[in-house]
């Protein structure tokens, strides 16, 4: 792990866990090497460090491509191992690029569900991110973050403080991953994230009467 990495990582825990009670269950899921996709829920622009912040490895995610444009901004993300994507199109540069990864041995974090949702519940997931572990053979971690809703909902421009929990469920394995349809991958994440989302939220309304 690059030293600047390890840096910007201890800083986001930090201020992370200080800010928001941050708690984290299951990472004796998420596999220490070889090609990873995360499938994350999507809550808030929070996610992509709550998803990675305390794995220990370098991650990979996508960014959205406007947040690119100022320059400052792209050189910080670029070096958190962030590449674009256009979210309302079928952008084949980034699958590319995701597929490059993932053949190199990395994790990557993806957001299945396309963007943040608006209730704070989970959404229908698109298959293009599934697609692509398959066609890496890649293992499978279905990923719940739950309270960053509540902490900075879309209808927020900054955020609050809060507890939020993040979990990781059980892998899908790289000969499960080749065995199955892409279909069928999405059922089966879909399930598991709201197998996920379920027992994480009795948590947080356990931890917000604390």
């Amino acid at each position: 792990m690059r030293l600047y990495y390890r840096i910007m990582r201890f800083l986001c825990q930090v201020v992370f866990f200080l800010l928001w009670r941050v708690r984290v269950y299951g990472l004796v899921n998420v596999p220490q090497d070889g090609a990873v996709v995360l499938a994350c829920s999507h809550q808030s622009f929070l996610d992509p460090v709550l998803a990675t912040m305390a794995l220990p490895r370098e991650c990979h995610y996508m960014a959205r491509d406007t947040l690119f444009r100022n320059r400052w901004f792209r050189l910080l993300i670029e070096s958190l191992n962030a590449f674009p994507v256009k979210r309302d199109s079928a952008d084949v540069g980034a699958i590319k690029e995701i597929l490059r990864r993932l053949r190199d041995g990395q994790l990557v974090v993806t957001f299945p569900e396309g963007t943040r949702t608006l209730d704070g519940g989970l959404q229908p997931l698109r298959e293009g991110s599934l697609l692509v572990a398959k066609r890496a053979k890649a293992t499978i971690v279905p990923t719940v973050i739950y309270g960053a809703f509540q902490c900075w909902p879309r209808s927020r421009r900054l955020p609050r403080p809060g507890a939020i929990h993040v979990a990781y469920g059980p892998a899908i394995k790289p000969a499960e991953v080749e065995a199955a349809s892409v279909s069928e991958l999405s059922d089966r994440t879909s399930a598991a994230l709201r197998a996920l989302h379920s027992r994480i939220a009795h948590k947080h309304a356990r931890d917000r009467r604390l």
